[in-house]
């Protein structure tokens, strides 16, 4: 099985479990994302073994904050489920859009000393994805309009939070998080683009901006 289609049937079962937690959501959602959130702070430990007990507290309150903020947006916010979505779609545009963006023209790399693979033509279309179907979001569940303007800004925080972790995977000499998701590498591989759009459009939700 090639490398691409055990990432995309991994992605499509990951895609699905999440919107069944979400419209689901008591216990499900909450058992899934705290699983997530452990996860990602255990792959984090891992990285920053070493590195000083300021990096694990940081990692900690990192997965915690972005736990809660789903939580919250979920059973609080206005909306919650449809808002919760418009998260996921952001992030899992973003990064469908970046990746084959990136793979069809290629170009200028964006970070290269930090993500040798990624390229200005992908961070480009990961944001005109998130756009467009963060927007599309946006008009058929009825959510606010200010989330049409957030959606390119939250792409890019998206894609901000994926070169956060590949800096600091750089800085471990591994090439993933772990190897839980076939595919995809580790758990925080896979979320480190959710867990600043997530604090980012809790933030929104509560002090009225969105």
């Amino acid at each position: 099985m090639s490398e691409l289609l055990t990432r995309s049937l991994a992605g499509i079962a990951l895609i699905a479990i999440a919107i069944a937690a979400v419209f689901h959501g008591g216990y499900y959602f909450a058992v899934l994302v705290a699983a997530g959130a452990t996860a990602v702070f255990y792959e984090w430990a891992r990285l920053v073994r070493g590195w000083g007990p300021a990096w694990y507290f940081g990692g900690f309150v990192y997965a915690l904050v972005a736990a809660l903020s789903l939580l919250w947006i979920r059973d609080r916010a206005d909306n919650g489920i449809a808002l919760v979505m418009w998260v996921f779609i952001i992030v899992w545009s973003t990064d469908i859009g970046a990746y084959f963006t990136g793979r069809a023209i290629g170009g200028p790399k964006l970070a290269p000393s930090i993500s040798p693979n990624k390229t200005w033509a992908g961070f480009h279309g990961g944001i005109a994805a998130a756009t467009a179907l963060g927007g599309l979001w946006v008009y058929l569940a009825g959510l606010s309009p200010a989330f049409l303007v957030l959606a390119p800004l939250f792409s890019a925080a998206a894609q901000g939070g994926d070169l956060f972790e590949s800096w600091m995977k750089r800085r471990a000499g591994v090439k993933d998080s772990g190897k839980l998701l076939p595919g995809h590498g580790g758990v925080f591989d896979r979320l480190d683009g959710l867990l600043p759009v997530a604090v980012l459009t809790a933030l929104c939700a509560l002090t009225g901006v969105a």
